[in-house]
């Protein structure tokens, strides 16, 4: 073989601890269980119009079937304006799913920028950035993302902003430890001795080997999310009505649980079974990633 397509040992080392990382993960029971629902939850959002129109049976009034129990024709039932439950329910997991990948996207990057920073340099730089999260940590997330919905309005925006900023703490804290767990080690060392930038040495050295218990972070943090979206929207803080966001409609059901218990039950169950799967998967990763139970 050629010096040219020679693949190089780190390319092997890579390729083989993902395989092993993944074979691993394949052989817990609970995270393959929490993958395969959050697939098909997943395929269910992204062809949510597909499979079920969204102006003629999310949004369009059909009073002649209003409150229907479940039946064939309306396998979850109906509103009390008549809409496809089934179908708000799936089009509803598009949005919850959004919101709560957007505000963990931004928490990541901000937070890890934070961390990444507070572990490197330490000193005075790491006491007011972590004494800043901390202030922001004694404040309880829904509690804090509620008063910053409440300065800035209720819209999706702003509940994505809200969630992202009380999640920011959590990535800085995760990603500050793992950095100074490697910030120390010979390879960084010699990125300094032939004169590598700090923010080189950060972004390419030290955050990638910091992977692992971001990923974990980041399954976790998207069940702590979908919670907190559905808790304000149910509050009517999250998102705006009509659309169709699971929260929402068990606020929109909670008048007929007396009567009609599935226009709570139903939502509720997939709040359960989206935020059980997220954990189920974080408790996968976590066990397949730390080289401490291989």
């Amino acid at each position: 073989m050629s010096e040219k397509y020679a693949p190089e040992v780190g390319d092997f080392k890579k390729t083989s601890q993902w395989k092993t990382t993944f074979r691993r993960l394949c052989r817990n029971r609970g995270a393959v269980i929490g993958m395969v629902i959050l697939f098909i939850i997943l395929m269910m959002a992204l062809f949510a119009d597909l499979l079920f129109d969204y102006e003629t049976m999310v949004e369009a009034n059909n009073i002649p079937e209003r409150l229907l129990a479940p039946c064939w024709a309306h396998p979850f039932g109906t509103d009390q304006f008549g809409r496809d439950m089934l179908a708000r329910v799936v089009h509803g997991s598009r949005i919850s799913l959004a919101v709560s990948a957007s505000s963990v996207t931004f928490s990541l990057v901000v937070g890890g920028i934070l961390g990444a920073i507070s572990g490197y340099f330490g000193g005075w730089v790491d006491n007011i950035i972590m004494r800043v999260m901390d202030v922001v940590m004694a404040i309880p997330m829904t509690m804090f993302a509620i008063v910053i919905v409440a300065a800035l309005g209720t819209s999706t925006a702003n509940l994505i902003l809200a969630l992202g900023i009380a999640s920011v703490p959590l990535f800085a804290r995760v990603v500050r430890s793992a950095v100074l767990t490697v910030r120390d080690t010979e390879y960084i060392e010699a990125a300094r001795a032939v004169g590598a930038k700090n923010s080189t040495i950060i972004f390419k050295h030290i955050v990638p080997n910091c992977v692992a218990p971001i990923i974990v972070q980041v399954t976790l943090r998207m069940a702590s999310a979908i919670y907190n979206t559905s808790a304000l929207s149910f509050l009517g803080m999250g998102v705006s009505v009509p659309s169709p966001e699971w929260g929402a409609l068990l606020a929109n059901g909670r008048n007929f649980i007396s009567e009609y218990g599935y226009l709570c039950v139903i939502p509720g169950l997939a709040i359960m079974v989206t935020i059980l799967s997220l954990n189920m998967l974080g408790d996968g990763l976590r066990d397949a990633l730390d080289p401490r139970l291989k």
